[in-house]
């Protein structure tokens, strides 16, 4: 019992927080027992810090407390911010709030407790909450000082608002710590953290004291804000200040280079650090990794591999996870999943990178297989599925085309109550608009107002993407309207989306509105605005934007373009123009060039140009079957039964055989999908669907929908392509 404390209990405790039970050895317990009845209150305090330092599990901590309120002993500031400061250490923040409330009033006038529930919420990330904290000191009068402030405005750099910083800033000056090299140390990666790199400069040069730390601010705030440029100049300054770069520093650089993209420059830096004879340190050693991964260096990351293992790396995860990805990236996924087989530590993040390695590689079965394994492993109860695993393995099957597969991971995936993020959203409107999903695309919508609202331009684009494929342009208006922040790519898929419905003048007028708003067109522009005027017959327009597109916007036309110029023309029946046009092109025209004069000769019949655009063709892909068919319907269109024959012989000699297109529908949520006359794999309920198809042709001929007979060739039986 403390000297001079009354013999009466202080207060009931359950027998499970009794002293006996503390988890102790018997020793600490016993000295303990004879602190509470010997020892001086100076001497109990120093002792239950030491305790409350040393310990180790959370239930010690939470025992330790107890005796703490029996001995009255949290009448002590300083036991109580040491007690803060030990829940915080096991990141019960919680705890660590209710150990500061419950200090005596007495307490709250000491700046070290102050600082301890500031540091305990800093450290478990609510920040907002710390700066809730600072204002109550300030409230109360209890001031600041030099280890106060710098949690402070750490807070407000990771919040992200620039006028809190300065705000916060301010109050530094007024209290006289501009001169605190901690202190400012921290305004300067606080500045660098919200992008005001400027006000970071500005405070740099009136430093009277710059260290490490200080300059390893100034290249890191650099490299936050993709500035290559100026964090090799403040690099450069501090040699020729005569201050040796550290480890810190040419990691910072390194970091820079990365994040700009600059890779060759990133591996010449690092070049340098290896003449230099610098160590390097493990961060140091990932990034360079990822840089690997980038640029599709897989020579360079097998020798940086070796480094890793000569310098004793192997221990880091974050960098074994890096090699994962880097191996998997430039395609060696054997030798990624043999690096995952050896890791003696394994988290979510070394699966997500063998998964992501098979998904990018196109090996969409093997990226779930892994999936599942980590879904069901034994070995790792702990890591389970996240929103990057599942977009991954969705992300994998949708770029194989294999959307159906997509959709049941999603369904399984909102089942497992796992949040999808903006990459797997934008996946599944991808899918929904390849599908023309409409319903689901409707869905994903309601899920997503709150992604368009704080101005997710991916997902916002996915939707304008999925809304003009599905062919609700209002809709998909709608979405263009409340994107926040909207860029190139919407005004693309907007001008895109009116010209595959026909609606050429609205695309062209999107058109000038984008110009007017201040967007200069890039070649997939110009693709949507000659597709559109191409699907609305606008010729002239075509004509003219196609000519301003060097000589106004100094875009050289691609491929793509004369591709589109080429249909404007053939669609207009100005083949003899069209042609003459791909056979002056500077660039060497693909099968697409020909595929679109090809498809104007079967539009205006034409068969003598179509004979020549079939050989160029030929010339470029024989194995194609679609310009097989094409030229023989175009014979067999004007009367040409024998060449109509010749060519589809010739096809049938080669081995080639048509890969029948597939329907889908969407049913309660479900895309369902058929193929044209194979009513031999039939999904389940989908024997109505074709029953309904099949009585939708008589109805169209009562109604004066006759079928378009003029392409079928002459040995096809007319109930055959009747129905």
């Amino acid at each position: 019992m403390l000297h001079g404390a009354s013999s009466r209990p202080l207060i009931s405790l359950p027998p499970y927080l009794h002293l006996s039970k503390l988890s102790y050895p018997k020793i600490f317990s016993r000295r303990i027992s004879d602190s509470l009845h010997h020892q001086t209150h100076n001497e109990l305090l120093d002792f239950l810090d030491h305790l409350l330092r040393k310990s180790t599990t959370i239930q010690q901590c939470q025992q330790l407390h107890t005796q703490i309120i029996l001995t009255r002993a949290h009448t002590s500031s300083f036991l109580a911010a040491r007690l803060v400061a030990t829940y915080t250490r096991f990141g019960l923040l919680f705890d660590a709030r209710k150990a500061f409330e419950s200090a005596q009033v007495d307490c709250f006038s000491s700046l070290l407790l102050w600082n301890s529930i500031l540091r305990a919420n800093v450290t478990c990330g609510e920040h907002e909450e710390a700066l809730r904290v600072y204002l109550r000191m300030r409230k109360l009068g209890v001031g600041a000082d030099g280890f106060s402030f710098p949690m402070v405005i750490r807070a407000c750099g990771l919040i992200g608002d620039s006028r809190l910083c300065r705000n916060v800033h301010s109050h530094v000056l007024q209290m006289g710590f501009q001169y605190n090299l901690h202190v400012v140390n921290e305004l300067l990666v606080m500045y660098g953290k919200v992008g005001k790199m400027g006000d970071a400069c500005r405070l740099f040069d009136r430093m009277a004291e710059r260290t490490h730390v200080s300059w390893n601010c100034m290249v890191s705030g650099f490299a936050t804000n993709y500035d290559c440029d100026g964090a090799i100049e403040m690099f450069r300054k501090m040699e020729t200040e005569g201050l040796e770069p550290n480890l810190v520093t040419w990691t910072s650089l390194l970091s820079s280079y990365a994040r700009c993209g600059r890779h060759e420059a990133m591996l010449h830096f690092y070049g340098e650090m290896r003449k230099m004879g610098i160590g390097c340190t493990a961060e140091a050693l990932a990034v360079v990794v990822s840089v690997c991964a980038d640029s599709g260096s897989l020579h360079k990351g097998e020798v940086i591999h070796g480094y890793v293992i000569k310098g004793g790396f192997e221990n880091f995860l974050f960098v074994y996870n890096s090699l994962i990805c880097m191996y998997g990236r430039n395609g060696a996924v054997g030798d990624a999943k043999y690096l995952f087989s050896v890791m003696d530590m394994k988290n979510i993040v070394s699966w997500n990178a063998l998964i992501t390695s098979y998904a990018e590689s196109g090996l969409c079965d093997e990226a779930y297989a892994i999936f599942s394994q980590m879904e069901n492993s034994d070995v790792y109860p702990m890591v389970r599925p996240n929103v990057i695993s599942w977009s991954a393995v969705i992300g994998g099957f949708a770029s194989k085309g294999r959307g159906k597969e997509s959709l049941e991971l999603f369904r399984r995936m909102q089942t497992a109550k796992a949040f999808a993020n903006s990459i797997t959203i934008s996946s599944i409107l991808s899918i929904c608009a390849e599908y023309s999903a409409l319903r689901l695309g409707r869905e994903i919508h309601g899920h997503t107002i709150k992604a368009i609202m704080d101005g997710n331009i991916l997902v916002g684009n996915g939707l304008i993407n999925m809304y003009t494929k599905c062919g609700s342009l209002d809709k998909a208006l709608l979405v263009f309207e409340e994107i926040d922040g909207r860029d190139l790519v919407s005004w693309n898929l907007m001008i895109a989306g009116y010209g595959m419905h026909g609606l050429g003048n609205y695309a062209l007028e999107t058109f000038e509105q984008m110009m007017k708003a201040g967007y200069n067109p890039d070649g997939v522009t110009f693709v949507a605005v000659l597709s559109a005027c191409s699907h609305a017959g606008l010729v002239s327009e075509g004509r003219k934007i196609f000519d301003q597109m060097e000589s106004k916007f100094r875009i050289e036309p691609q491929v793509e373009h004369y591709s589109c110029i080429v249909d404007i023309l053939g669609r207009a029946g100005f083949l003899q123009e069209a042609s003459e046009m791909v056979r002056s092109m500077p660039i060497e025209p693909n099968s697409y060039v020909w595929g679109a004069l090809m498809n104007s000769c079967r539009m205006h019949k034409n068969t003598d140009i179509a004979q020549e655009t079939a050989s160029q063709i030929f010339s470029i892909d024989s194995e194609t079957t679609g310009s097989y068919t094409m030229l023989s319907n175009i014979y067999a269109s004007t009367g040409r039964w024998d060449d109509s024959a010749r060519v589809r012989i010739s096809a049938k000699a080669k081995g080639l055989k048509k890969i029948p297109g597939q329907s889908w529908i969407e049913v309660q949520k479900k895309v369902h999908m058929f193929s044209a006359g194979n009513n031999n794999t039939l999904e389940t309920g989908m024997e109505e669907v074709y029953n309904i198809l099949k009585d939708l042709g008589p109805q169209m001929e009562i109604e004066g929908s006759l079928p378009d007979k003029s392409f079928v060739l002459q040995d096809v039986e007319e109930e055959i392509y009747a129905n």
